[in-house]
């Protein structure tokens, strides 16, 4: 198995965004191998409590060895971050003082080739990042209707070519079982005319993409998690997510602004009867993107878009 390798990405604007404090609580919801969570933990300085959650068992391991070599006050939970809640009942803990998400998949696990998410390695459709979970891209590829695989590859990888490649592997399919990535990249091609593919990203990367994202709910997850994570900060507590994606970033801004309004009654109505507070002040009024000089140096900062917000006392 290759080492976790991951450049965390808006390292110092995410960093600075927790404004972490000593005898704190702070919880990096997709740990990964401890990038930011290793700042995190030596800005705590042998006091509060780091918690980290990641559904990757290796990254776990990679977080755990690094982290020690920082300090103990941490706890780690191999799961998804929608289950944040339990880990931090196991615990005893009912607030948190800053929360991280760095959405997305890792370096690493594009580029350990038997994960199945690269485009670029021969392996078994896969994509799972818990190993545990049932569903995969094999059975999505091969099991999901015309009009569900155009509307995932659409939707979730704005895809123009989403019908024409829907049907190209609809009709592969009805030959032989799609089994490998690069079975799919071929019937992308094919999909895909040769005009169409030249000069712009691999064919295959859109796709790939919408895959994951069907494969691990991510979307889903998201947006079931991002509220009660909003809810469990205790005031003046932070929440930094970092989205790579159009709809994730999308969650994200409405969740935020749905917390930060002080009244959600139909325009119509003369008196407010909701009795809705606002709970956070939004730190970011647009994302933060990377800046060039760390865009030289990481590739995948180009889609990276985090946003900020802080709890209030209600």
């Amino acid at each position: 198995m290759t080492n976790f390798e991951h450049i965390p990405v808006l390292f110092n604007e995410t960093i600075e965004g927790l404004n972490i404090r000593e005898n704190h609580i702070y919880m990096d919801c997709t740990i990964g191998g401890a990038g930011h969570s290793s700042e995190i933990l030596k800005r705590l300085n042998g006091t509060g409590l780091l918690v980290g959650i990641d559904q990757d068992e290796f990254a776990l391991y990679t977080s755990e060895k690094r982290l020690r070599e920082i300090g103990d006050n941490f706890k780690l939970f191999n799961n998804n971050f929608e289950l944040f809640r339990e880990n931090l009942d196991s615990l005893g803990i009912s607030k948190v003082d800053g929360i991280l998400l760095d959405l997305g998949v890792s370096s690493h696990q594009f580029d350990e080739a038997s994960r199945g998410f690269s485009y670029n390695y021969d392996a078994p459709l896969d994509m799972r990042m818990n190993k545990s979970t049932r569903i995969t891209a094999k059975d999505i590829v091969n099991t999901y209707s015309k009009e569900a695989l155009m509307k995932i590859f659409y939707e979730y990888g704005e895809e123009k070519w989403s019908k024409r490649v829907a049907e190209f592997i609809v009709k592969a399919r009805n030959s032989k079982t799609i089994e490998t990535t690069f079975e799919l990249v071929e019937i992308i091609k094919a999909a895909i005319p040769k005009g169409a593919r030249s000069g712009g990203p691999h064919p295959a990367k859109r796709i790939f993409q919408a895959l994951r994202i069907e494969t691990n709910d991510e979307l889903g997850v998201l947006r079931r998690s991002l509220g009660d994570m909003i809810e469990s900060l205790n005031p003046g507590g932070r929440i930094c997510v970092i989205s790579f994606h159009s709809l994730e970033d999308r969650i994200v801004k409405d969740t935020f602004k749905y917390y930060y309004l002080d009244c959600i009654c139909p325009p119509e109505v003369p008196v407010c009867t909701c009795n809705k507070k606002r709970e956070i002040e939004i730190i970011t009024r647009k994302p933060i993107t990377a800046s060039k000089e760390e865009l030289a140096i990481n590739n995948r900062a180009h889609s990276a878009k985090l946003r900020i917000a802080e709890k209030l006392e209600v």
